[in-house]
């Protein structure tokens, strides 16, 4: 079941207030609750073995109850991986968009907020 809307992940080459790091894809994020927009920020290194298309596109971002149930609703980019004590989390090319399920593992807080 996807439980609603998180947020659009936005490419930037600048530096952001208050950046999170992202060791499994060398990304800084920002907290895109403190964004009126809902709009998360990702910086990544020169070196981030992210594929290009993730880092070519926007993302939208949706909060799931369990990862596993979304794997076939498109193809996979990024496979599932864990962020941290945050999430787990997959990217999927879908209807012609990147879209990313996300099961939060401590009650939905984000980086700052746990």
């Amino acid at each position: 079941m996807i439980l609603g809307f998180d947020h659009v992940g936005v490419q930037t080459t600048e530096k952001q207030p208050n950046e999170n790091w992202v060791a499994h894809s060398r990304v800084w994020v920002t907290n895109p609750r403190k964004h009126p927009h809902m709009i998360e920020f990702l910086r990544y290194e020169p070196d981030s073995p992210t594929p290009q298309f993730v880092k070519d596109n926007i993302h939208i971002a949706y909060r799931v109850d369990r990862l596993e149930d979304h794997l076939g609703d498109g193809e996979i980019v990024i496979p599932p991986f864990q962020v941290e004590e945050m999430a787990r989390v997959v990217f999927l090319r879908a209807n012609g968009l990147l879209v990313e399920y996300m099961e939060y593992l401590n009650d939905g807080a984000w980086f700052d907020e746990g």
